[in-house]
């Protein structure tokens, strides 16, 4: 009779680390669309491990790989997590058909980073960077409910009641939202500032969900994500994260 070891090939597949094609890991960093990085790699640009891969289907274990463009190195085997606090009016893309500011005139020019998440032009505050794409999108996974915290300064006021209806009862596009924890931080008469913690992170969710209730957003600022906090840094700074603060990116805030 044969008994299951920690060998077993159940035991292997589950460590088995996932394999992924170049062209998507590229795209994935946020460098370039798919269809840009397979002709990057058709054309010889693209090495990994040292050596020049032309199929942009050739499959690669994440984490692990290191990947060069035309000899910059943009995925180290290492991680990386930068975290910036974005100016309002800078965009998050890493190129502008305008020629605006965007994040990446802010942040070193290497090693290669891609953001995690979006904050819009007119939204500031705390944004993650990362040269592991597999890492960002565990950390964006709806099943993970990482709690997204942000400030919002609004005109009018509004009471108590539309609040506490924000946090339970809120739809978008026919679909509700997941509860949150919507809280007044303080009110100067014409103003208010409100904090909201998101445990999803559908597209511009707190400014549609406020103009719906007739409400201006004025100022919005994420100061957290998980129990990281945004910290001292000033608009424009950045600073790398440390690898044991990555833990306090999955947990959730305590109730205020």
């Amino acid at each position: 009779m044969k008994y299951p070891t920690k060998h077993s090939s159940k035991h292997l597949q589950l460590q088995k680390k996932p394999h992924f094609g170049l062209a998507r890991i590229l795209s994935k960093t946020g460098i370039c669309s798919r269809n840009v990085a397979a002709a990057w790699i058709r054309a010889g640009r693209v090495q990994v491990n040292g050596q020049r891969v032309r199929d942009p289907e050739a499959r690669f274990a994440l984490p692990g790989p290191r990947i060069r463009i035309d000899g910059v190195e943009i995925m180290a085997s290492e991680r990386r997590t930068l975290l910036l606090h974005k100016p309002r009016g800078i965009l998050t893309t890493r190129q502008d058909e305008k020629g605006r500011a965007t994040v990446y005139d802010l942040l070193p020019k290497h090693p290669w980073m891609a953001p995690i998440g979006r904050l819009d032009q007119a939204s500031s505050g705390l944004l993650l960077f990362s040269n592991d794409p597999l890492w960002a999108q565990q950390l964006l996974a709806p099943d993970q409910h990482v709690t997204k915290t942000y400030h919002v300064q609004v005109r009018p006021p509004l009471p108590a009641a539309i609040l506490a209806r924000l946090a339970t009862d809120s739809v978008l596009n026919g679909r509700p939202c997941l509860p949150m924890l919507v809280s007044e931080l303080r009110c100067g008469g014409k103003t208010q500032w409100l904090e909201f913690v998101l445990h999803e992170g559908r597209n511009r969710q707190i400014r549609r969900l406020l103009a719906a209730a007739d409400t201006e957003v004025l100022r919005l600022i994420r100061v957290a994500i998980g129990n990281l906090p945004l910290g001292t840094l000033r608009p424009g700074e950045w600073r790398w994260l440390h690898e044991e603060e990555e833990t306090l990116l999955r947990q959730i805030p305590a109730p205020p």
